[in-house]
């Protein structure tokens, strides 16, 4: 019995293995996945046995799953997310003729709610930018604002490049190329692309890496001034990288403390790139590649924010409207 049931453990990190090697998935996303198939060959050992075996499960055994689910209060978002993991492991155990059909294809995703993210307008993104602004004239004394040249960097390359927090932290001096203004980045499954190095992102990063340099040399780590991260931490700690939960402190400390909402993070920014590019005329293509999207259809969310906007001044100004 105890055998049969390791049986489902091991091809879950078979599956995980997979992942990891061959498709170059995020260590976030596997953790995530570990964590789903985990809970859920938990809950075909207590429901279906210690025996149960990957193909006794059908697709009303992950039906009750996802039902039990609910019943402990995880909302629609997270069994969507549960069934994403089960989904692509019996797709992989079908394909590996673990099984002959994948019964987890006969459950339908939860309606998800579509939470289309507040955008801040073109307007309260230049004034935040502007108040940022390290040069003459800038407040010496900024409570919100640690490092004032590396902070204002974070949120140029953030909005001007529409890059992922993950994307900025992950960002090498060698991956900046100078002579042709782009950046090379890698994005979800490791994949790379080059983003435009804008005018404005450019500036902020010039004023910024002497600085960097100073503090590296002077902690001991001149050997990253060439080849280590381009943001970097306070103290140059370790190997002196950033963490996104700090950029993410960043975005949220500096964006309270110029009057933007509570709900304001570092994805808020890339919403913003996305959604103002659209508004200027920009190719919805373009704008796909710029963000490395796999599919065009998640760009696509980036029209619906836009006929909000344009609903919301509808609504607004127009006198049948009121």
């Amino acid at each position: 019995m105890k055998a049969k049931r390791a049986e489902c453990a091991t091809l879950a990190e078979e599956f995980l293995a997979m992942l990891e090697n061959e498709r170059n998935a995020s260590a976030h996303t596997v953790r995530a996945y570990r964590r789903e198939l985990g809970n859920f060959i938990a809950h075909l050992g207590e429901t279906l046995g210690e025996g149960v075996t990957v193909g006794a499960v059908e697709h009303l055994h992950i039906r009750v799953y996802l039902g039990s689910l609910y019943e402990r209060g995880l909302t629609k978002a997270s069994a969507a997310r549960a069934l994403a993991a089960i989904r692509s492991w019996f797709k992989w155990l079908a394909k590996e003729h673990w099984l002959t059909q994948n019964p987890a294809a006969l459950v339908s995703t939860p309606k998800l709610p579509q939470h289309l993210p507040r955008v801040p307008s073109m307007e309260e993104v230049n004034r935040l930018l502007n108040s940022m602004d390290t040069g003459a004239g800038a407040s010496a004394k900024d409570e919100a604002v640690a490092w004032p040249e590396r902070d204002r960097m974070i949120f140029e390359l953030l909005y001007g490049c529409g890059i992922r927090n993950s994307e900025l932290v992950g960002i090498d001096m060698a991956d900046i190329q100078w002579k042709n203004d782009a950046i090379l980045v890698r994005g979800k499954g490791r994949k790379q692309r080059y983003v435009p190095l804008g005018d404005e992102a450019a500036v902020a990063m010039r004023a910024y890496l002497p600085l960097r340099e100073a503090r590296l040399r002077a902690a001991g780590k001149a050997a990253l001034v060439a080849g280590g991260p381009l943001v970097t931490n306070l103290r140059m700690r370790g190997k002196a990288r950033l963490t996104t939960r700090s950029v993410g402190r960043i975005v949220k400390r500096v964006a309270l403390s110029r009057g933007l909402a509570a709900d304001v993070h570092p994805h808020t920014l890339r919403h913003a790139f996305g959604t103002h590019m659209l508004e200027e005329g920009a190719d919805l293509r373009a704008i796909q590649e710029m963000l490395g999207h796999e599919r065009l259809s998640t760009t696509q969310r980036y029209t619906h924010l836009t006929a909000g906007q344009v609903q919301r001044v509808y609504d607004e100004t127009h006198p049948r409207a009121k």
